[in-house]
């Protein structure tokens, strides 16, 4: 039985990885339908707490205060990058013209972007009411605190990170990074929930030790996450071809991407033989009703969807509804991995306990 401590812990901690893949479904949303710049400045929106609807709402000389602004977080940000040796990254940043150039108003982008950053505050005063209940765990399992204020202090850095993001008009390695800064939060918020799960149900864990097995669905979840960052890379390529055509002749630009999406394509044919293969070891060593095939089950499943959403982009002129669905898919299948990686894991408490 759980305390009713315990229980609210573990209802949050849900409800927060939960809302996590809802941001990341709308991070997908705002990349896929160009909303990134759809508010120029942070964390207000057109300098309002409610952004406008139309352009009559927009503040005076909005343009130009926000390039200003930009530029001179730009510069802050080159100085953190000089102090850390990025000199060449610093240089880039600072000679980037693209800083300079007006965003138009669109009041479906703006809302769009603004939706997003209001989850993503959401997420916060989640993770904010994870390390309050995970005070429970501070004598009998001391790192689901620990790692739940790590969370928080991420989710800040992370919010400082979205700021930057948005200063250097989506710069693309700040935005990768972002991206998996993301599922580190996610993995976090999922370790945490399965430290608290198996610490009052111990029959999650066998009492078997399967170290091959787990180190191959750690493989696996590296996999998953080259090919993530691919995918992201791949992204960031079509957005310049995109610009570069001035958003005409969609269906042209896959095939003007180049060696990045050969490899994403063809990564994803380990990915699929990878996984397959744990699928086999998995259920020729587990129960069939267990947590552990119905996970491996769940992840060949999103495997299946994925390869379907990567079809349809490839051969229909990158749709964005697929390309949101197609990273949200991503990370429900990192998040199915990590979990499973998780429950193939020793249980050492209930060897100690037979002992």
């Amino acid at each position: 039985m759980y305390p009713s401590s315990e229980k609210r812990f573990l209802k949050i901690n849900f409800i927060s990885i939960i809302t996590l893949f809802v941001l990341i479904l709308a991070g997908g949303i705002v990349r896929s339908s160009g909303s990134g710049m759809g508010c120029p400045d942070w964390p207000k929106c057109f300098d309002q707490f409610i952004p406008p609807t139309n352009s009559s709402q927009l503040p005076d000389n909005y343009l130009q205060k926000y390039v200003d602004k930009r530029v001179a977080k730009n510069e802050r940000f080159a100085k953190m990058l000089d102090v850390f040796g990025f000199g060449d990254m610093a240089i880039k940043i600072r000679k980037d013209q693209s800083i300079f150039e007006h965003e138009e108003f669109n009041a479906v982008n703006t809302w769009i972007e603004y939706i997003n950053r209001l989850i993503g505050v959401i997420c916060g005063f989640l993770l904010i009411g994870c390390l309050f209940f995970s005070v429970t765990y501070i004598r009998s399992r001391k790192k689901i605190f620990f790692l739940s204020l790590l969370n928080l202090i991420l989710v800040g850095f992370q919010g400082w990170l979205g700021s930057i993001v948005v200063s250097t008009n989506l710069l693309s390695w700040v935005v990768t990074v972002h991206m998996l800064l993301a599922l580190a939060i996610l993995a976090i918020s999922i370790y945490t929930y399965f430290q608290a799960k198996v610490w009052r149900e111990r029959h999650i864990l066998t009492n078997r030790s399967e170290p091959y097995l787990r180190g191959f669905a750690i493989f696996a979840i590296l996999l998953t996450l080259v090919q993530i960052t691919l995918g992201t890379t791949v992204r960031e390529q079509i957005d310049e071809i995109a610009k570069s055509m001035n958003n005409m002749g969609r269906s042209e630009w896959v095939s003007n991407v180049g060696s990045n999406f050969n490899i994403h394509r063809d990564l994803a044919i380990a990915v699929v033989i990878v996984n397959v293969i744990l699928f086999v070891m998995v259920r020729s060593r587990y129960l069939l009703n267990g947590l552990q095939f119905k996970f491996i089950s769940l992840i060949i499943f999103l495997i299946v969807l994925q390869i379907i959403t990567g079809i349809v982009l490839s051969y229909l002129a990158l749709p964005p509804v697929s390309q949101a669905t197609h990273l949200f898919l991503a990370s429900l299948l990192f998040g199915a991995q990590f979990y499973l990686m998780l429950l193939l894991g020793r249980n050492k408490m209930y060897r100690r306990k037979l002992a």
